[in-house]
Parts: structure tokens; sequence; C-alpha cells
């Protein structure tokens, strides 16, 4: 089956020793592979398909602009579906003065901010503020520009050498003395903020480092500070984006404006590869032609906006907002949170917590060695979990029930009582 595909994060012992799903086929909550055999996905496809699979909707969108128009590129010409979605987008936002552009993928996306942010401070005339920042095990992607503010060493210790990281705010703890884990990155961009240009981070939750989660004042109070020392915010939403957790966007919950958004993944729900970065209308103004200088952005994709891929956006915002998805996924979200407590007493377990639709089961150090067998055990099974080191998510459509939620708890709790 894997002789010609080079499977991304997968390693080759997990290729030799194991016999991968060839899913065919999907429905709800469920992927199905070719030999019939249904799987629960708990992991919504790598958080990308949050209204489930083969939602009508959206997959009447994507055939009904098959038949229309195929490809359109964004750069000097411009199609009907790509202008909706920019205002659908820029109208999802506190303020809808912004603009957006488009590319194919989450990394694209992120690149795109951050050349903005260097390029807008060179518009400006501050071409001395050219640090972009990141957070300490944080993740915005696999491109160059993506690992220079990204800090998972797992991922990118190869890269090492060719990626420049100007500084990385240390991932916030709290304590008595500082409850949010503010006071050393206050410290820190207060001491370089003269260089630095944009600051980015994934909001409430760094996802690839195990789902951790940070407080919303701290955003907050983040998002506060760049304004005072003229720093650029970018908030790459595009795992928590779109309900995950709890409201449209993850940084609406510390009711801040930040000043450039990145989406992606469940933008299309996970139906078309689309990512979109939105850029507040003064940084957008800044990139003109028209005085002595040309500040054009000459950056773009191919697939930027492209039609097919903003029908299912279009569909997908459509579905979110009019049948109230957010809004009816808090009885779920509250189920799986109790849910979780009951695994606190198992040997297994170092710490359950959620955040919304994320809930978590992090296991003791010790019990690394047992990841594979449980995560195996799981997809026999009929549940598809991708653990993070030694942490289980769940991270399921916001389409789930409860019925069927509780069938994949009792699934993970009956393995780990096990161990």
């Amino acid at each position: 089956m894997s002789s010609y595909l080079f499977h991304p994060y997968t390693r080759f012992s997990t290729i030799e020793n194991e016999k991968f799903p060839n899913i065919v086929k999907g429905s709800g909550v469920y992927l199905f592979d070719d030999n019939g055999k249904r799987y629960m996905d708990i992991i919504s496809s790598w958080w990308a398909c949050a209204l489930g699979h083969n939602h009508p909707k959206i997959v009447q969108s994507i055939r009904d602009q098959t038949n229309i128009l195929q490809h359109s590129i964004t750069g000097s010409m411009t199609h009907p579906n790509v202008l909706e979605l920019s205002k659908r987008l820029a109208h999802l936002m506190p303020c809808s003065n912004r603009h957006c552009l488009f590319a194919s993928d989450g990394s694209s996306s992120i690149e795109a901010a951050l050349k903005i942010s260097l390029q807008y401070w060179h518009n400006k005339g501050k071409a001395h503020k050219k640090w972009l920042v990141g957070m300490d095990q944080a993740y915005h992607g696999d491109s160059l520009g993506a690992l220079g503010v990204g800090f998972v060493d797992s991922f990118h210790a190869p890269y090492k050498s060719a990626v420049k990281n100007s500084l990385k705010l240390p991932f916030p703890v709290s304590s008595k003395e500082d409850p949010d884990g503010f006071l050393k990155t206050n410290k820190l961009i207060t001491n370089h903020a003269e260089k630095i240009a944009a600051i980015i981070v994934e909001p409430l939750c760094l996802g690839s480092a195990g789902m951790k989660f940070y407080s919303d004042n701290y955003l907050k109070r983040l998002s506060d500070l760049c304004n005072e020392k003229e720093i650029l915010l970018i908030v790459d939403e595009i795992a928590m984006g779109f309900g995950r957790t709890g409201k449209m966007f993850a940084f609406e919950h510390a009711g801040i404006d930040p000043d450039i958004v990145c989406v992606g993944k469940a933008l299309t729900a996970g139906y078309m590869p689309l990512s979109s970065c939105i850029v507040k209308n003064e940084i957008y103004e800044t990139f003109s032609d028209l005085g002595q200088e040309d500040y054009t952005f000459y950056h773009g994709n191919t697939y930027a906006g492209h039609p097919i891929g903003c029908a299912a956006a279009l569909a997908a915002i459509e579905t979110y907002t009019s049948e109230n998805l957010i809004e009816q996924s808090h009885q779920t979200a509250d189920f799986l949170k109790n849910e979780l407590e009951g695994f606190k007493n198992l040997s297994c377990v170092k710490e359950v917590r959620s955040l919304h639709m994320i809930g978590v089961i992090e296991l003791k150090t010790e019990f690394l060695q047992y990841i594979p067998l449980i995560k195996n055990k799981l997809r026999d099974q009929g549940y598809l979990f991708r653990p993070l080191g030694t942490t289980f998510y769940f991270m399921p459509p916001l389409i789930i029930t409860i019925n069927e939620l509780q069938e994949a708890v009792n699934a993970i709790k009956n393995i780990l009582e096990e161990i």
C-alpha cells in the first residue's frame, strides 16, 4: 500500500509494523476502509473536519461550483466566490475593515503573515523592526519561515541550521505571584521591542505541544503590550478557529482585535485546501505603489482564492452560523469535560484538561512505551486517535453526538484501566 507514498509525520517503524487503514469513504463522524470497517474520527482528520464527513451542504457547493468555474487566479483578477468569502471573513472579525489574502494551506498563510509583517515595517520606514517572535513549544507550520517562529524540537531539529530564530517567549506557567504567567514575557518584549516586527501565537492552546492551554488574560495582556510597543500581533487560528473553543475564534475569549488572523483547516471544514490571512486595513494600506515608492506585496499562491475552495468555505461558514453549531456544542463540551474527570484516578494518568471541544488525557512519562499499543487497540476497535507524545486527545467534529462521544470515552478508558 505504501510503496509509492511518502507518509508525512510517520515513522518507518510504523509503516513496517502496522497495516494502515485504506480509507475509501466518510460519513458524519465516521471513516470507512476498503474492507467496510468503520472508524470514529476523534481528531477531525487532523483538526480540519469540524462538520464531519460528507456534509450535504458542503458537498453540494463543491459540485455546483465545479460545473461553473474550476480555477481562476486572484492576481489582478477576481471572481464572485472570493469576493463574497473575503467579505464574510472580514465581518467575522471584531472590526470588519480588513482585507483577506488567500493561500492553499495553513503554513502558506503563516508565511504570508510573517512576510506582511516584515514588509509593513519596511514600508513604514522602520526596517530595523525585523524580529519575528514565537512562543516556546509552538507550531505554526512546516515552511522554513514558519519554523523560525515554531519551537517543536522533535519535529524541526534537522533544519535548525537553515532557520533563523530571533526570540522565544516562554510558555505561560501560572504561579501565585504571576497568575497569568506573563511577567517573563513582559520583560522579554519590553527589552527588545524596538527590534520586534511581530509576535505570533496559537491562541489559548498549543496544539502540537500536546494541547497545552494558557489563560485568555495572558492573551489580552500580550495584545495590550503589543499595541503599546508598536508590535504586530498575529493570531494563528488555523487549528482553533470556527468553534473549537466555544466561540467562532479563540481570540474572542480575550476580547482582542489582532492585527493579522490566519485561518485554515475548518475554514472549508476540511473539504478543500484553503487558508486565509486576514489583515487590518491600516496594514494593507501601506502596500501601495501610488506614491514615490513601489510597496507592492510581491507574494502569491497559484491556488489562492480557488473558486471551489471558496465555495466550500462559504458553505461551511453558513453551516456554522445558520445551524447554530457552536452554541449547540456547549452541551457536548460539558459532557466531555465531566467524563474526563473519571480518568483522574487511573494509575497511568498524569493529568486531564479540557477547552470546550478539546479533551486531553496526558499519561505519566513512564507509560510512553505503551502509547503505540493503546493507539493500535483503539484503532482495532474502530476509534482513530493520533497521540502527541504521552497525550491522547479528543478533538472530534462539532457534530458528534453525546452517545457517540460516550462510546469513544468508554473505549479509551477500558484500555487504560488494563495497563
